[in-house]
């Protein structure tokens, strides 16, 4: 039996406005990154299969990237990072991103963290539905 495979897809922590409304007062790139680290690491000693996948905010770069990413793999969830949905200003970044996992990957649940360590219980509230 295959581990289900889940994607956690944000976007470049170096590329992320840190003062913007809706970002968590006080995270950094590094924060994010080991938050994420670690919910990877949480859902493979749960036996899942992880992905990570850092868009760009050009919305055509990020499309290509998520449709790269997504095409000929069966996600079972896609974790959309709060870094994409959250400042209004990435609102279409969000809507590109949604769409991509929407056409590529019309299979996956579709799941939201609050933080970059808690991606595995966002995940973990739809894998394996």
């Amino acid at each position: 039996m295959t581990a289900a495979r889940i994607l956690i897809l944000g976007q470049n922590p170096d590329t992320v406005d840190f003062n913007a409304p809706g970002i968590i007062p006080g995270m950094t790139a590094e924060k994010v990154r080991a938050g994420l680290d670690a919910s990877q690491a949480r859902l493979e000693a749960q036996g899942f299969a992880v992905d990570q996948l850092e868009v760009l905010p050009d919305l055509a770069a990020a499309e290509a990237a998520a449709a790269d990413q997504l095409t000929g793999r069966d996600y079972a969830v896609v974790v959309i990072g709060a870094g994409i949905r959250n400042p209004p200003p990435s609102l279409p970044l969000f809507e590109t991103v949604l769409n991509a996992v929407h056409r590529h990957a019309p299979g996956a649940r579709i799941a939201f963290n609050t933080r970059p360590d808690d991606s595995d219980v966002a995940a973990g509230r739809w894998v394996g539905r």
